[in-house]
């Protein structure tokens, strides 16, 4: 055997690897990542019809505070169930049938004349769009081995920081431009606007979404039989495995552990980035426009972060480091932002601590599902989404009171940092036992 032979094969399996996951990634990750754009749209949106919204039907901050909150209330009570539902009737239909469903009811904001109705509608829009995020997380599990899965996490979670930049335009556009248009306001228009999209997608997924590699055209058959046996492979060695009941998800240890690491996460991506605005103006001292300019490139950074951080940890199959330490990092550069007396050295370190928050988001849900498969995985991975929303129920109000008490937001960052710093050394202690699988030593023959 010459010393070139190995490399050569090598390379090769990999081309026709790389080939197949190239074809299945353009098939599938395109389209989640419009679908997460526009829930992640109709989650906010009411943050900015709010402008228009509160002052046309009368309503006081603490009406706003409690409507906007009840979205994160029916998200919580109903994610769990939702993705019991997925698991037995199918990704394909179910996603579709929430995306139509969260789309009709975030368009229907349009009519609310009174209190009752906005709290209904905002409780609804969170029950009919429970489900979505943890449900496609599962998707991906059925299509790509774990070697792969941070980096496609990556692309489907970019979606977040990328509402958190092009969300503030649109929004401001319809608000502007549509305020009248046909007698009505534009904060209705918005509502409309925002949830017809979301609608059409969910056809979309109904159409064109196949529920497994077998289903497809697009993959010829040594192709789709080699996929299924590599996912299959892999899901055979998970701590929780396809064999094992839904139920084992609520006494699983390790599902408790990542609840808890997922929770101290969301300080930063529910914390920071609801009051980021009103944070980056009190660092800046600069006006609205400037101020919404500054704000959008923690989001910036965050896309950056997260495929860089997911893909390095994918190639070398390491992830304590990757999942850790981005929150021990932010942690430390939110606490420093607190005392610096610079105000622009002090923007520098929220925007990276920003960054370095989101980067952790795509390697936790690639180490979550080396874990689990099958009908426990689609639980726990609710059940671990839902208790992050606790931080969405609890954290603003807490943030606020610090605000009024203190007349200022530094010991709101502080407790922020603190939990980050937690959550830091929890993921240090969740990823140091696993390390992905790498193309090299994946399961399964090539095709």
């Amino acid at each position: 055997m010459t010393a070139n032979a190995i490399p050569l094969e090598q390379l090769d399996t990999d081309a026709l690897e790389d080939s197949i996951y190239r074809k299945v990634s353009w098939r599938i990750v395109p389209l989640f990542i419009c679908c997460f754009l526009f829930a992640y749209l109709d989650r906010v949106n009411i943050s900015f019809a709010k402008l228009q919204m509160a002052s046309d039907l009368g309503f006081s901050e603490t009406v706003y505070g409690l409507g906007a909150s009840l979205f994160f209330v029916g998200y919580f009570l109903f994610e769990v169930p939702s993705n019991v539902l997925l698991h037995k009737i199918g990704a394909r239909i179910w996603i579709a049938r929430i995306m139509v469903s969260w789309g009709i009811a975030s368009a229907c904001m349009m009519f609310v004349q009174t209190e009752f109705w906005f709290y209904t509608l905002r409780f609804l829009i969170g029950v009919m769009e429970a489900g979505f995020v943890p449900g496609v997380l599962y998707f991906f599990t059925q299509w790509y081995p774990s070697s792969r899965r941070a980096r496609v996490n990556s692309y489907f979670k970019s979606s977040i920081p990328l509402c958190g930049i092009v969300g503030g335009p649109i929004a401001g556009l319809i608000l502007g431009h549509f305020d009248g248009v046909m007698g009505l306001a534009g904060w209705r228009w918005l509502f409309l606007l925002e949830g017809i999209p979301a609608a059409v997608l969910g056809v979309v997924v109904l159409r064109y979404l196949p529920d497994t590699p077998e289903e497809t055209h697009w993959l010829d058959k040594p192709q789709k039989d080699w996929l299924s046996r590599t996912i299959k492979a892999e899901q055979a060695t998970t701590v929780i495995s396809h064999k094992d009941s839904w139920h084992v998800a609520f006494r699983s240890r390790q599902v408790w552990l990542l609840s808890l690491f997922w929770l101290l996460q969301a300080f930063g991506t529910i914390g920071v980035t609801l009051f980021l605005p009103l944070i980056v103006q009190s660092v800046s001292k600069q006006g609205s426009f400037v101020v919404s300019l500054l704000s959008a490139m923690p989001f910036f950074l965050a896309c950056v972060f997260m495929y860089l951080n997911g893909r390095h940890s994918d190639r070398t199959g390491e992830r304590g480091l990757h999942l850790g330490g981005p929150l021990l990092l932010a942690g430390v550069l939110l606490g420093l932002a607190v005392f610096t007396g610079n105000q622009w050295l002090a923007y520098v370190m929220l925007v990276a601590a920003v960054g370095l928050n989101w980067a952790a988001t795509p390697v936790f849900w690639a180490t979550t599902t080396e874990y689990l498969s099958g009908p426990a995985a689609a639980v726990s991975i609710a059940l671990i989404n839902s208790i992050a929303n606790i931080a969405g129920l609890g954290l603003p109000p807490v943030m606020g009171w610090i605000k009024d008490a203190t007349q200022s937001y530094d010991y709101a960052l502080l407790l922020v940092a603190v939990a980050l710093l937690a959550g830091g050394v929890l993921g240090m202690y969740l990823g140091g036992g696993r390390r992905a699988a790498t193309p090299a030593t994946s399961q399964g023959s090539h095709p």
